[in-house]
């Protein structure tokens, strides 16, 4: 230091120029200050130097702040944040190495000169700040967001902390800006809120945002007095393209479906996908209800025929419930409760549809709500039932029209229902399909009936070939586990599997539904014998009697009502009866009535035949006393007696 400080020492002399110069010294206690020093040349009347005036002075506070300063300004422009300043008249008077990448703006601290980037950015944060900070001396400060298109073109959300340093007298001395670039974290955050509003699949609104729309079209419905409709759809054919397909293609399906639905409404209702083949419709204005069929009806038509998946052809059909609010509900519910309630209605009307055969429209009444109360109710005190001994089999007979002997036995539940009394299964299994208890209480009968049989065969009361029949549901079939517990309660009761006969309706093997297919494939193969129950209720179609792997096709009882009363139905019932035959099928009469539809069943080359004629549905000791007391005209053409 004290080498250089002589090398400009002697150059300054050299040169007659003054020098100035600044050095530390160290005191003798040990502390360091700072020594200003400048010497003046004395110059002569010819102008030459003949002296040099000099002066010391301790400036170790100057050169502190000086060194402050430096460190400030270090640390500022190591920021990533703008930090920028303006005077009284919005010129530039700082800005960090963040306001040039932030905002681009470039001049250094002092500069005078116009600075494009600096007056933009001054004009934006005065456009968006609000005018009180800016004007009134109580307001000094303001913290919030400002749109600003950075250099690059981008437009940024900025951060901006405003503070508007004032005299004693209110005047404006400068401006301090401290702006911090949002963009990325405000991406985010619309992102994360899309995705906890949006469906990810089809970008619809997902439930929470559509119950959010329907409470302010409600809310607004108060004062408008607009109406507000909500419609809920089913599409059918997504489980048979995951199944067949892949669920990568059901998933195309349901942008499909998406798109349909969308182009198929007006530009102000809203479409949601609610989950699964789930999707709901806000239709805002609309109270008519011919007007609402109409527009659910158009929902319907868009969505029903042939999809193309991935080269596929898939054909889609849909049901549609619609629910329409109603000042009483209004009423009664906050906007947020009253569009729970209006898209549980929806529901419960589309769920009525279903019920009435799919493809349709209905409209939410008051009677859909007391059905579905009464339900729901059915359903929490079904889940009880079994564990509370409530429910119990019988056992119905089925024998031979020519032999009289008994060859099989089906088993039925019924409910003891506290209140209700015995309840048989119409009055509650669909329920049971519904809420999925049907599997259990289905493993729960055929363990039951399989132990019965076995003890009757163990007495002798039946003989050894006798069928076990157990009505399944396609519930129960699409189980992938239901072959194997099946097999292994008839296994567990010492039944052999090919004694038992699982009986399914006609529209169940109709649905073109993989999973049945799967266990029904798996059942014959065991050489578990299967029965088309209630042929006739369906499609009755002959043509597809070939198509299915069953043993036996049980004629229901609206061919027999007539039988013996009615010649007329004779055809019918032996054009059946012999079609069956040339299949390899057993043919059992249902419901038979009387001593008439028995005799003329057996004339019409019926083969077996039930109904309460023959025995109705009875206990174990019931059956036996039933095979004891009968008496049985063999030989004689006339078939079993009942007791």
């Amino acid at each position: 230091m004290r080498a250089e400080l002589e090398s400009r020492w002697i150059a300054a002399r050299r040169a007659n120029e003054p020098f100035v110069a600044q050095f530390a010294l160290t005191a003798l206690d040990g502390t360091t200050n700072v020594i200003g020093f400048a010497a003046h040349p004395v110059r002569d009347v010819r102008g030459g130097v003949v002296s040099y005036f000099a002066t010391a002075h301790d400036v170790t506070p100057l050169a502190q702040r000086h060194q402050l300063n430096d460190q400030l300004v270090g640390a500022l422009d190591a920021s990533r944040d703008a930090i920028v300043i303006f005077d009284a008249r919005s010129h530039l008077v700082f800005a960090n190495r963040g306001a040039n990448l932030l905002l681009g703006i470039t001049e250094i601290a002092g500069s005078t000169t116009d600075n494009e980037a600096a007056t933009t950015f001054f004009d934006a944060m005065r456009n968006q700040v609000p005018r009180d900070v800016l004007i009134e001396p109580a307001h000094n400060t303001w913290s919030g967001e400002l749109g600003h298109r950075s250099p690059d073109g981008i437009m940024r959300t900025l951060s901006v902390t405003l503070h508007v340093v004032r005299d004693d007298t209110g005047a404006t001395v400068h401006y301090s800006v401290l702006a911090r670039d949002e963009t990325e974290a405000k991406q985010l955050q619309n992102e994360l809120q899309r995705q906890a509003t949006h469906d990810e699949l089809t970008g619809l609104p997902n439930r929470t945002l559509f119950l959010r729309r329907v409470a302010e079209a409600l809310d607004r419905s108060r004062t408008l007095k607009r109406g507000v409709t909500v419609l809920f759809l089913d599409f059918d054919g997504l489980k048979t393209v995951n199944d067949t397909i892949g669920h990568r293609f059901g998933d195309q399906l349901i942008v499909s479906v998406g798109k349909r639905l969308v182009n198929a409404t007006r530009p102000n209702d809203v479409v949601a996908r609610l989950s699964g083949d789930e999707f709901a419709v806000l239709a805002e204005g609309v109270a008519d209800e011919t007007l609402a069929l109409e527009i659910a009806e158009r929902l319907r038509a868009s969505i029903t025929g042939q999809h193309l998946v991935n080269g596929v052809e898939v054909t889609s059909g849909a049901s549609v419930g619609i629910a329409i609010a109603t000042q009483a509900l209004l009423a009664e519910q906050s906007p947020a409760d009253a569009a729970t309630t209006l898209l549980v209605n929806a529901d419960t009307a589309m769920y009525r549809a279903k019920q009435r055969g799919k493809g349709r429209c209905e409209v939410y009444t008051e009677e859909m709500r007391t059905q579905a109360r009464d339900r729901q109710r059915t359903a929490s005190q079904l889940e009880r039932a079994m564990a509370a001994g409530e429910l119990f089999v019988v056992h119905q007979p089925i024998v031979s029209i020519h032999t009289g002997r008994i060859v099989g036995v089906e088993t039925l539940v019924r409910w003891r229902h506290p209140e209700r009394g015995v309840l048989t299964p119409p009055a509650f299994l669909e329920v049971a399909e519904e809420t999925g208890v049907i599997g259990p209480i289905g493993d729960w009968v055929t363990g039951e009936g399989a132990r019965s049989l076995r003890r009757l065969i163990d007495e002798g009361v039946v003989e050894r070939t006798t069928t076990l029949h157990i009505n399944v549901s396609s519930r129960q079939l699409s189980d992938a586990n239901f072959v194997e517990r099946t097999v292994a309660a008839v296994t567990a009761a010492g039944l052999d599997a090919r004694q038992v006969v699982l009986e399914f309706t006609e529209r169940t093997a109709l649905a073109s539904n993989p999973a049945v297919s799967r266990s029904l494939n798996a059942l014959a193969r065991l050489e578990v014998r299967l029965s088309i129950d209630d042929f006739g209720t369906g499609f009755s179609s002959l043509a597809h009697l070939r198509d299915f792997r069953a043993a036996e096709l049980k004629l229901d009882g609206t061919f027999i009502r007539n039988v013996g009363h009615d010649a007329s139905d004779d055809p019918i019932v032996r054009s059946i009866v012999q079609l069956a035959h040339s299949l390899d099928m057993t043919v059992v009469a249902e419901w038979v009535q009387s001593a008439e539809q028995l005799q003329r069943l057996r004339l019409l080359g019926c083969d077996h035949a039930q109904g309460n004629h023959v025995c109705a549905p009875t206990d174990e000791a019931g059956l036996r006393d039933f095979v004891q007391r009968a008496a049985y005209s063999l030989g004689s053409g006339a078939g079993p007696t009942p007791a």
